[in-house]
């Protein structure tokens, strides 16, 4: 069966994180416009699941959009016009051989099989993408960025109560944008939808309103308010070091003037680099000014003993391998001006975490 080649605009997402979020905002902007669009149903992204999606397609269809796992299995079935590589990272680095450059050629054949006269987007902020060889690719290739010069670059980037709000330049002028998320990496998220929706002519008023209407899946980045101007952050869905770096830089934000909390489970599906991974991200929130910091897990033992050796006070961090003796820690921290992060791999069930600092802290309140 020769793969179906769309003559609507069929944009395949792949990439290291960040790939369900940015089929779901450019869903969300094409919906302005499109009543009829496909799109992958939850994280089903796997080639069976791009063969069952792509068979689908119908002729009333506007637009069609795939979230799609490493691999070139899926253009088996279909040849997107419009490809996006969101970052090449650690997640699943034990599966994909333990290295950048075995990750980097899972995540490139979205360039080798994509339509060959298609559009490719790249994070120009992403230093791993780079290694990407787009050299034989003859379409169209256009960037995004916050930090680095990009086709597509924020301007006047800053956090909201509700969200975060930048600039984009389309068509020569200046224009104004709402995300109802957080952090950084949801708003380079949204630049590949912001591209990817002004090429095909959207206005800069329905690329609002659609990035407006957007909400972010339950346990990524979900922000409760807790009694006496308190915080928690419940980003419990998955977790690898990347990941987590993106979700402390929203817990610094988010508690510039507050006490931070990090309670990270183990990151598994690490392989060979779990020791490293894990160190890596202790040495992250080493720098980052938190008031505490908890670890769940065996492997998250690890975190510990990088945040140390890069000068985190040790009676200032707790591991644990007791769910238990963890919450009967937390219950003591759940105070006034305190913002805590809740994150580690689905395994962990650090969403029980997340449920017992909720539910224990609205609790208070009523006392």
């Amino acid at each position: 069966m020769a793969p179906i080649i769309p003559k609507i605009p069929a944009i395949g997402v792949t990439g290291s994180a960040g790939k369900s979020t940015t089929t779901a905002l450019i869903y969300y902007i094409f919906r302005t416009k499109w009543k009829h669009v496909l799109k992958t149903p939850g994280t089903k992204n796997l080639p069976k699941h791009t063969k069952e999606n792509s068979e689908k397609i119908k002729p009333y269809h506007k637009a069609v959009i795939l979230e799609m796992a490493a691999g070139h299995k899926h253009f088996r079935y279909i040849k997107p016009n419009f490809g996006v590589i969101t970052n090449i990272g650690t997640a699943h680095y034990g599966r994909l051989g333990n290295s950048i450059k075995k990750t980097v050629r899972a995540k490139s054949g979205m360039i080798k099989y994509m339509n060959p006269n298609g559009t490719l987007l790249l994070n120009e902020d992403d230093k791993n993408s780079k290694l990407l060889s787009t050299k034989s690719f003859k379409g169209k290739l256009l960037t995004i960025g916050i930090k680095n010069r990009a086709d597509y670059q924020t301007e006047n980037l800053q956090y909201s109560k509700q969200g975060m709000t930048f600039n984009v330049r389309l068509n020569g002028k200046l224009e104004s944008f709402f995300l109802p998320t957080f952090g950084e990496h949801n708003v380079i998220n949204a630049l590949f939808a912001i591209a990817i929706a002004h090429q095909l002519r959207f206005s800069p008023r329905e690329i609002r309103t659609g990035l407006k209407k957007f909400k972010p899946r339950r346990r990524r980045l979900n922000v409760t308010s807790l009694p006496n101007r308190s915080l928690l952050l419940d980003d419990t869905f998955n977790a690898n070091p990347q990941a987590v770096k993106a979700a402390t830089d929203v817990l610094v934000k988010l508690g510039e003037d507050k006490k931070k909390i990090a309670v990270i489970g183990s990151m598994l599906e690490l392989g060979k680099y779990s020791k490293r991974g894990h160190q890596e991200v202790g040495k992250y929130l080493a720098g980052k000014n938190m008031y505490r910091i908890f670890v769940y897990g065996k492997q998250a033992k690890e975190i510990k003993r990088g945040a140390i050796n890069h000068g985190y006070p040790p009676e200032n961090i707790f591991a644990y391998t007791s769910r238990k003796q963890l919450h009967k820690k937390l219950k003591s921290y759940l105070s006034s001006d305190t913002v805590f992060l809740i994150k580690g791999s689905s395994q962990m069930k650090m969403k029980e975490t997340a449920r017992f600092i909720k539910k224990y802290g609205l609790k208070a309140k009523k006392r």
